[in-house]
């Protein structure tokens, strides 16, 4: 029996029933149906339960999903999705910079309150010019950031935290400082946390040949693709589209899948984020955010902007929200001008101050800059997130992504070496991670050769005529859609 994942009703249920809980809706007496009727949870890691249900089962699962999407939510007034909700609620929203067609260098972010400096980090820009001249160099520096620290993360996920340093530890390599490796890992060890299936052939230090096809990639490429043929003033629609033309479904997860699913099924955006889809509040939009920054150097809000267009397609509230954090950080770093503290405040002002995003953010951000030791600050967050939430939820990775962030003061090693090293979404936290270091690292250079050497300048993906194609070249790419008016 083909069992697909992250599209059979029997399976989202489960899932769907969590989110509930999450967002402020009350389950309970859908819950109890399910329940009565036999119905399974969620699978827990993977994306399809191993064996089918009755027909009865299924089309039960269908109607729940429907009356639960319908119930009320306690948080949607603190919690809205509609672009100028947010905006009104944001009271320190970012102002547009003073020319829209002039460099962004200028503009002024107020001095952080540092944390420790756990890192090894800089000051940023030293050396490498501000604004529109060091931006080619800076793009080039976020791309293989990116790739790098996707790279990193891609072997171990799924696994569990206690996997990940047990491995990284049987290797010599904990704390983490370098790519994952097998050798002289022992094999029951990992008989008792195998690699990512998909990723082990291509991800180890002792198998990377340029950087592997990775949908935390391909996204990038695919906005590339979005700005080159509407700009910047692109649509939800336009991102429909444009998904249908050049999306394989088998390599769109969880909540992209399910709106690919909608839109063939006739269902409209913003309508696709929220049809029988439990994964609103997942990754997926954050992993998609990365050029809206790129593209919009300090321009926060710009980049806030472009970032929940393209996410509501998708995702809502939390899920968008992250989406915009990342654009709005990214944005800011690309100017070369603030430390990374400021970036993440910038990103901190297009959340709405209640919602839970904003809170695991502020929490996370405290957390590390008063934990002299990574470790304890991950495990203090995955005591409080991870019960709740799927180890794929956009607050808990964000939370994450935050606190390495600020932990390592923005260094890149750093940076990416401790947020892989805390679980959860280890490739996605990578390079939304690896992006802003790189960023604010200013130029390919800053990053060591033993990162960037194995990737070969070379980027396989299933993404139109992008296999092959150098991060040089898609840095140029990159910079011809930040400076088109």
């Amino acid at each position: 029996m083909l069992r697909l994942t992250w599209v059979q009703p029997e399976d989202l249920l489960g899932h769907e029933l969590r989110q509930a809980r999450l967002d402020g809706r009350q389950p309970a007496r859908i819950e109890a149906r399910w329940r009565a009727a036999g119905g399974p949870d969620a699978p827990e890691r993977s994306g399809a339960s191993p064996h089918g249900v009755s027909r009865y089962l299924r089309l039960l699962a269908e109607d729940l999903l429907d009356e639960l999407a319908d119930l009320p939510s306690a948080l949607s007034e603190d919690e809205p999705t509609d672009l100028a909700r947010v905006k009104a609620l944001c009271a320190d929203w970012p102002a547009a910079p003073p020319s829209r067609t002039e460099p962004a260098s200028h503009e002024r972010v107020p001095e952080p309150e540092h944390g420790h400096g756990h890192g090894h980090g800089r000051e940023q820009g030293d050396g490498q010019g501000h604004g529109a001249d060091r931006l080619p160099a800076a793009l080039e520096a976020a791309w293989l950031g990116r790739a790098i620290g996707c790279l990193l993360g891609k072997p171990v996920e799924k696994l569990p935290l206690d996997g990940i340093r047990a491995l990284a530890r049987a290797a010599g390599n904990w704390p983490l400082t370098a790519y994952f490796t097998a050798r002289g890992v022992p094999a029951d060890l990992l008989a008792a946390y195998p690699w990512n299936r998909r990723s082990a052939a291509t991800s180890l230090a002792e198998n990377i040949d340029g950087m592997p096809e990775d949908d935390d990639l391909d996204y990038p490429l695919l906005n590339l693709l979005l700005l080159k043929r509407h700009g910047k003033g692109f649509t939800t629609d336009d991102v429909a589209r444009l998904w249908l033309d050049e999306l394989p479904p088998g390599r769109a997860f969880t909540a992209e899948r399910l709106a690919l699913r909608n839109l063939l099924a006739g269902v409209e955006p913003p309508h696709t984020a929220r049809h029988r889809n439990p994964f609103r509040e997942w990754i997926g939009a954050l992993i998609r955010a990365d050029v809206h920054g790129w593209t919009n150097p300090g321009d926060p809000a710009a980049a806030a902007e472009q970032a929940h267009r393209d996410a509501v397609l998708t995702h809502t509230a939390n899920g968008v929200y992250a989406a915009m954090f990342a654009a709005a950080v990214i944005a800011t770093a690309a100017t070369g001008t603030h430390d990374v503290h400021a970036c993440l405040r910038a990103g901190r002002a297009v959340v709405p101050p209640r919602s839970r995003l904003a809170a695991a953010v502020d929490h996370a951000v405290r957390l590390a800059a008063s934990t002299e030791d990574f470790a304890e600050v991950v495990d203090r967050l995955h005591a409080r997130y991870g019960p709740a939430h799927h180890w794929v939820h956009a607050v808990p990775n964000t939370a994450l992504i935050a606190a390495a962030l600020t932990h390592a003061d923005g260094d890149f090693a750093g940076s990416v070496c401790r947020v892989v090293s805390g679980g959860w979404d280890t490739d996605s936290n990578g390079a939304t991670a690896g992006s802003v270091a790189g960023l604010l690292a200013g130029t390919p250079d800053a990053l060591e050769d033993r990162w960037r050497a194995p990737l070969k300048n070379r980027l396989a993906s299933t993404v139109a005529d992008f296999d092959g194609t150098g991060f040089d070249t898609l840095a140029r790419l990159t910079h011809l859609e930040a400076t088109r008016s």
